[in-house]
């Protein structure tokens, strides 16, 4: 408004000094009035100009006013040019973007909130049974008329349920780092005998105790870029979960195979085996069957081991029959 107003009295200022001047320097009328019909040509010209931009930057404020309140409202503009080589078209188009990642934003951290109530549950669902049991053995070990062949044997049952706390607690630390990826992969070319070799110390008493058998073929010479400590981690929770769900008497093997682009690990058992529809399912975290829900485990150790290989730039797959025995395949990249 006070530019308009500038813009007036600068005109007339203006328009004035060149009448004075006209009249007073210039005698012939014709030549004066030539020279005024000129003047005032330009000043329209200027004027219709004016009017035309002070339109066009108009126009431009409505269209991105309508662009923003569209944003806000989480629609898409009514006035949209996308194919224009315009200003308007430009700054549109950086606002959408801008509001198209402000969604996907809002979305993830609405997925993020909702992994972590699922979280959060299902840890709660764990801890609740051990914890229930800790507190019911303490409560009994209290009483003073109690055996002291009931006392051992209510202190072993209790010291059970810690170290299953203490299991829970220690496959969720790894559980988290895995997902915030705040533990710190260090691949080196190691020969792949030796982490199976760190992977199986952890399963040989189970294995003794249930007298089953475990047979390795893997050739010495075999090396495979990868991170020594946590593939053997991921390869002791598939031997864990072999021993585990294959009667006494059972064997587990074993076997490396390099392929060109890939060395295939198979761990292989003659356990009760996974239904075919279920493949997907037992990567997923705290996943147990059914026909399963009375032995030890709390449902990580494939979706650890899942996650451990796949950041490594492999993957794992299963082949399975029920009753029969079944196959997890670890494929590691030869060289990443």
């Amino acid at each position: 408004m006070k530019s308009s107003v500038f813009l007036g009295l600068t005109i007339s200022g203006l328009t004035a000094a060149l009448i004075w001047i006209l009249w007073e320097y210039v005698p012939a009328a014709s030549v004066r009035y030539g020279i005024l019909a000129v003047c005032a040509g330009i000043l329209l010209l200027a004027g219709s100009w004016a009017a035309l931009q002070r339109h066009q930057i108009v126009r431009f404020a409505d269209d991105i006013c309508e662009t923003v309140d569209a944003a806000i409202a989480g629609r898409q503009p009514e006035i949209l040019r996308p194919y224009d080589d315009s200003l308007t078209s430009k700054v549109q188009d950086r606002l959408v973007q801008y509001h198209d990642i402000m969604r996907e934003e809002r979305l993830q951290s609405q997925r993020d909130r909702q992994t972590l109530q699922s979280l959060i549950s299902d840890i709660s669902h764990q801890v609740k049974t051990p914890v229930a049991n800790v507190k019911l053995y303490a409560g009994i070990l209290k009483r003073q008329d109690i055996p002291e062949e009931k006392r051992i044997q209510f202190s072993d049952s209790m010291e059970a349920q810690i170290n299953k706390l203490d299991f829970l607690m220690q496959s969720l630390i790894k559980m988290s780092r895995l997902e915030t990826g705040t533990f710190a992969l260090n691949p080196v070319e190691s020969r792949l005998i030796d982490t199976i070799a760190q992977a199986m110390n952890t399963v040989w008493g189970k294995a003794e105790q249930k007298e089953i058998e475990i047979s390795v073929a893997c050739g010495s010479e075999i090396t495979v870029r990868h991170d020594p400590k946590w593939t053997a981690e991921a390869i002791g929770n598939l031997l864990d979960n072999a021993v585990k769900y294959t009667q006494a008497g059972g064997k587990v093997s074993i076997t490396v195979r390099p392929w060109q682009f890939y060395t295939r690990i198979d761990i292989s058992d003659t356990g009760i085996g996974i239904s075919k529809e279920h493949y997907n399912d037992v990567f997923q975290r705290f996943y147990r069957e059914e026909k399963v829900a009375a032995e030890e485990g709390i449902g990580l150790g494939l979706y650890l081991a899942n996650g451990i290989i796949t950041r490594q730039k492999g993957y794992i797959s299963v082949k399975s029959q029920a009753g029969e025995g079944t196959t997890f395949s670890v494929y590691l990249l030869s060289s990443y």
